[in-house]
């Protein structure tokens, strides 16, 4: 079809991190690094990164030379810290502040482990950067108030730290994507590679890979494209002396948790007293609150439901049935471009190799796919998945994962994968 679509587990460590801090030091006019003495290279400079998502914050430290590349450094992953909790989206919700100054608390156990690691008399030249994501866009547009608060409260705790705090924001989904897209072509050697005389150069004929950035909120799909392509979702980067035009797009709503509530909206309109959810492995069932559908932006109740109504759904296992209803939360009609992906969103021609990661390699690993997986085999699994009772599925795939409360979205998750790519790079 022109294009191969991989969900790559070797770069996942990485893929959701190093992105921020490459493509923050690609954006940003200078950095201001100084210089601190350590055993190993007393050049080597760090910054700090805080990825605050939809379901979680994680902070990550970095370390590379002091000499750049053609005025981008080489960077390496030092510490990869989860911040325990929920996201930073969570916080501000009531008067009571306990909850959130447990979540400052969380961020603080790993800004000691940083804090260790770096030392001491160079903690004031360490710089700091916090990018929130979907989970923060999608608070900002239903209660901006509140998300104004919620940085406010970030860059206060973040500032009283003994690093170089710049700045603590709500990045754009085209950044986001951009990032992501970054990431993928520095993790695979695309952008920079050594030579036998064990210096970094340019790698000459290789091509770039395109992105695909499954998270709780939205999901982000980036590529590059010729450079006389222009428009609000086409971004020009320099890495290491070389220019790229990457068209980058976030689908708010589209990310797994997001789209769950969307997919569940459409599953209790059309019946009032059972549910059977198709989506759900048969001998499957759980009781959903209203708020846990409705609590959103991203769905829109067509009748009045009592704030303390429950919806008792039982599994249905038909693929068929689920990725109907999937399929119905998309909109493939509406096009007033040349060539459209869904829900009138321009995307030009779609060739060469994809990587997929965060949300899609958890899924995959879900389904028991490990390493790389090519979008046939993915789609086999998951109809074997659907068909496959609850007892059954609980006893393999809790092997992999712990907590199976999350589980039952699953098979659900897997179809929405499956139709996510398909529609986005379709050609």
């Amino acid at each position: 079809m022109g294009y191969k679509f991989r969900i790559a587990g070797v770069f996942l460590l990485l893929l959701a991190s190093i992105a921020a801090l490459v493509a923050v030091a690609i954006i940003q006019d200078t950095w201001a690094f100084n210089e601190y003495t350590i055993e190993v290279n007393k050049h080597t400079l760090y910054g700090i990164v805080i990825d605050s998502g939809s379901s979680r914050s994680n902070v990550y430290l970095y370390e590379w030379p002091g000499e750049k590349q053609n005025e981008t450094g080489v960077v390496t992953e030092t510490l990869n810290c989860k911040v325990m909790g929920e996201g930073i989206s969570a916080m501000k919700v009531d008067p009571d502040t306990k909850k959130d100054v447990k979540s400052l608390e969380a961020f603080q156990v790993c800004m000691d482990k940083v804090l260790k690691i770096i030392p001491s008399a160079k903690h004031n030249t360490t710089t700091l950067f916090l990018g929130a994501t979907a989970g923060m866009r999608l608070l900002h547009e239903q209660n901006e108030a509140r998300s104004n608060e919620i940085m406010e409260s970030i860059r206060t705790y973040l500032s009283s730290l003994p690093f170089n705090f710049q700045n603590a924001s709500i990045i754009t989904g085209q950044e986001e994507g951009l990032y992501g897209w970054v990431t993928a072509n520095y993790l695979k050697g695309n952008l920079l590679e050594k030579n036998l005389w064990n210096t970094y150069v340019h790698p000459d004929g290789r091509k770039t890979t395109g992105s695909m950035d499954l998270g709780g909120a939205s999901t982000q799909i980036a590529f590059a494209v010729p450079e006389d392509l222009r428009g609000p979702d086409y971004m020009n980067v320099k890495m290491y002396g070389y220019s790229y035009n990457v068209y980058t797009h976030s689908f708010l709503c589209y990310g797994k948790n997001e789209l769950g509530k969307k997919v569940l909206e459409k599953i209790v309109e059309v019946t009032i007293f059972s549910y059977a959810n198709p989506c759900y492995p048969e001998g499957f069932n759980i009781t959903i609150e209203v708020s846990e559908i409705f609590d959103s932006k991203c769905t829109n109740p067509k009748r009045l439901y009592s704030p303390d109504q429950t919806f008792f759904m039982v599994g249905g296992s038909n693929s068929d049935k689920c990725k109907e209803i999937v399929k119905s939360v998309f909109d493939f009609n509406t096009c007033s471009h040349k060539q459209c992906s869904f829900n009138g969103v321009e995307q030009p021609p779609v060739t060469g190799e994809f990587m997929a990661y965060a949300g899609f390699f958890y899924t995959a690993r879900a389904l028991l796919l490990n390493g790389t997986s090519y979008l046939e085999q993915f789609n086999a699994t998951i109809g074997n998945f659907c068909h496959t009772h609850w007892t059954v599925v609980s006893l393999q795939v809790n092997k992999l994962l712990s907590n199976d409360i999350i589980l039952h979205f699953k098979a659900f998750r897997g179809l929405f994968i499956f139709m996510d790519v398909f529609t986005m790079v379709r050609l």
